[in-house]
């Protein structure tokens, strides 16, 4: 009995498989025909890369781009281009170096300290604010600085945006009138000796040293140096009328027995009395600019 169900169950598949076949869908069909088509193509010849073609090591095949990538890359690296690259590269490492500049090789530095003294001898706390001293001792510093300006603009800029010096010729130029500027500030304050503070021993020891012989970045420490010198000394001279009032303040609240009243509030009205009194700004700023003496 099972052997005769067996039978008929494979007589059932066999009579139903052309029924199958011939209900299958027509995109399977016509997929089935492309694949034939497509296995009947002979294949086309292999033809080889022209030399010098950038390849894909997967695939063998030549990548896209790979000639204009070279060629980009031999430009990169050619000379002219990295010529240009360091230009751009020290132009903006110049100009970040722009502010210390400014403070370490022009009046800047003696202008702000004497400032910031007449402040603390006042004992106006932030009055005048720092933007506003910091403005007044940049414009100073313009103004003792033109004649400096006027000789660098006119023997180094000018000839070098009209093609006449090259750019280490311009720069030369520019530094000797800078280093005549700080040579003369330094020599006017009688601070030469700081100068061998920062030379080497064997420059130092010749017996007829010239200023030609000291580099500019000797040169640079010596003058500020100096200038802060020269600043404290006139921070000096403005702290003593203002601390003579101090003590005299301070002396009559004690014979009056006000011993808890702080002697700075009461002598702070008298400070500005006095240096309103003797114009003390024009005087001020009147000193600071004849202490450079002509540029």
């Amino acid at each position: 009995m099972k052997r005769l169900c067996t039978i008929a169950c494979l007589a059932v598949l066999l009579s139903t498989e052309p029924a199958l076949a011939q209900r299958a869908t027509p995109a399977a069909r016509s997929a089935a025909r492309a694949n034939a088509a497509v296995s009947n193509v002979p294949l086309a010849p292999m033809i080889d890369p022209p030399a010098g073609t950038d390849l894909d090591p997967t695939t063998s095949a030549p990548r896209a781009g790979g000639l204009d990538l070279q060629a980009q890359l031999q430009a990169a690296v050619s000379p002219q281009r990295t010529t240009s690259t360091v230009q751009v590269l020290l132009l903006l490492t110049v100009l970040t170096l722009v502010p210390s500049i400014l403070v370490l090789m022009t009046s800047f530095t003696r202008i702000v300290v004497v400032l910031s003294l007449l402040r603390q001898a006042m004992a106006t706390q932030q009055l005048p604010p720092n933007q506003v001293l910091l403005g007044l001792a940049l414009f100073m510093t313009f103004v003792v600085m033109a004649p400096v300006y006027n000789k660098v603009h006119a023997s180094a800029i000018v000839p070098y945006t009209e093609g006449k010096l090259t750019q280490a010729g311009a720069m030369h130029a520019a530094e000797g009138h800078i280093r005549d500027f700080m040579i003369g500030q330094v020599e006017a304050g009688g601070n030469t000796d700081d100068v061998y503070l920062f030379l080497d021993e064997q420059t130092a020891s010749r017996p007829s040293l010239v200023w030609a012989d000291v580099p500019t970045l000797t040169l640079i420490p010596a003058f500020v140096v100096s200038e802060l010198k020269i600043a404290f000394l006139m921070g000096f001279r403005i702290y003593l009328p203002f601390l003579i009032i101090d003590m005299v303040i301070a002396s009559v609240l004690i014979s009056m027995g006000m011993l808890m009243l702080p002697p700075v509030l009461i002598s702070l009205p008298f400070k500005l009395l006095l240096f309103v009194l003797v114009d003390g700004w024009h005087l001020v700023v009147r000193t600071l600019m004849m202490s450079f003496g002509p540029s």
